[in-house]
C-alpha cells in the first residue's frame, strides 16, 4: 500500500475533525422611546457589541466573529427578530472569510424576522470565498405586513492580489424575502470555479466581485435616486437598478470589494430618506 502524500494526510485530518458550530439570537424592541437589544443568546464564536445610537432611537449593532474566518465543516447561524416599531441597522466590522476545504462544506444561515412597523437594515461587509472553498449560504427574511427591510450581499471569489483566482471550489447561495406566505424576492445561485457562469456575458462576465442590494417598497423616486447616486464606468464595472412589484434591486459587478461597498452604500444613502424617512447615517465602523 502506498503511503499518503502530505496533501492527502491534511485532507484526511480535515475530514476527521468536527466543525465549529456557532449560533447567535438577537431580539429588538422599543423601550423608553428607542430601540433596545432585549434578547441575546449566543453559543460559540459569535457575539455582538452593545448597540450604538448615532441617530436617535435607531440601534446600530455590530456582529462579531472573533476567529475572523470560517473553515470546512463550520456552521454559523444568526437569527434576528425586530419587534413592532423597532428600527435596527446591523453590520459587521470586517469581511467574512471562507477558507479552502478538502471537500467539507462551510455553511452560514441567517433568519431575519421583522414585525409590523419594524425596520431592519442588514448591511454586512463583504464575503470573501477563498479558492478551493466549499461554501453554502442561506439568508431568509420574513416580514409581517407593514414591515420594512433593506439589505445587501457582497461576494468576492478568490483573492486576485494574492494570486488566488478561484480556480477550484464552489459557492452555493440563496437569498429569500417573504411577506407571510408570499414570496417578494427569491434568488439562488451556484458559482462553481469552472462553471460557464464565471465568464459568460449572461453571468459574471469574468468579474470576481458581485453585489446585490434589495429594499422593500414601490417607489419610482427611490429608483431614480439610486441611479443618480452612482457614477460608474461600464468598461470596468456594471451597475443597475430594477423595480419589481414589491422590491427595489440594485446590482453591481466589478473586481474590487471596496468599490462594491462604495457603490451599494451610495445607493443605500440615496434610497433611505425616500423609503424610510431618515437621512443616511453610515456606521462608524465603515470609516475605519
Amino acid at each position: 500500500m502506498n503511503a499518503l502524500s502530505p496533501a492527502s494526510t491534511r485532507g484526511v485530518a480535515e475530514l476527521a475533525q468536527p466543525g465549529w458550530a456557532a449560533e447567535l439570537e438577537l431580539g429588538f424592541a422599543v423601550v423608553a422611546g428607542r430601540t433596545a437589544l432585549v434578547h441575546r443568546l449566543h453559543r460559540g464564536p459569535l457575539s455582538v457589541q452593545r448597540p450604538f445610537y448615532p441617530e436617535g432611537g435607531v440601534a446600530h449593532v455590530y456582529l462579531l466573529h472573533p476567529p475572523g474566518g470560517v473553515v470546512a465543516g463550520d456552521l454559523l447561524s444568526v437569527q434576528i427578530s425586530v419587534a413592532t416599531g423597532a428600527q435596527v441597522l446591523v453590520t459587521t466590522p470586517a469581511a467574512t472569510k471562507f477558507y479552502r476545504s478538502q471537500g467539507r462544506v462551510a455553511e452560514q444561515r441567517q433568519l431575519l424576522c421583522v414585525q409590523e412597523g419594524g425596520c431592519l437594515e442588514y448591511l454586512p461587509q463583504e464575503t470573501i470565498v477563498y479558492g478551493a472553498a466549499q461554501v453554502k449560504t442561506r439568508t431568509r427574511v420574513e416580514l409581517e405586513p407593514g414591515a420594512s427591510f433593506c439589505g445587501w450581499d457582497i461576494v468576492c471569489l478568490g483573492r486576485a492580489a494574492s494570486g488566488d483566482h478561484f480556480t477550484a471550489g464552489e459557492l452555493d447561495q440563496a437569498f429569500e424575502l417573504w411577506q407571510g406566505s408570499r414570496p417578494l424576492w427569491i434568488e439562488r445561485a451556484r458559482f462553481a470555479a469552472t462553471a460557464a457562469v464565471r465568464n459568460a456575458a449572461w453571468g459574471l462576465g469574468g468579474r470576481r466581485v458581485s453585489g446585490t442590494f434589495v429594499c422593500t417598497g414601490l417607489s419610482p423616486v427611490a429608483v431614480a435616486a439610486a441611479r443618480a447616486a452612482v457614477d460608474y464606468d461600464p468598461a470596468k464595472e456594471l451597475f443597475a437598478v430594477t423595480q419589481t412589484r414589491s422590491v427595489i434591486l440594485c446590482r453591481y459587478l466589478g473586481d474590487n470589494t471596496e468599490r462594491a461597498r462604495q457603490v451599494l452604500a451610495a445607493a443605500w444613502a440615496a434610497v433611505r430618506p425616500v423609503l424610510f424617512g431618515r437621512p443616511a447615517s453610515p456606521p462608524r465602523i465603515w470609516l475605519t
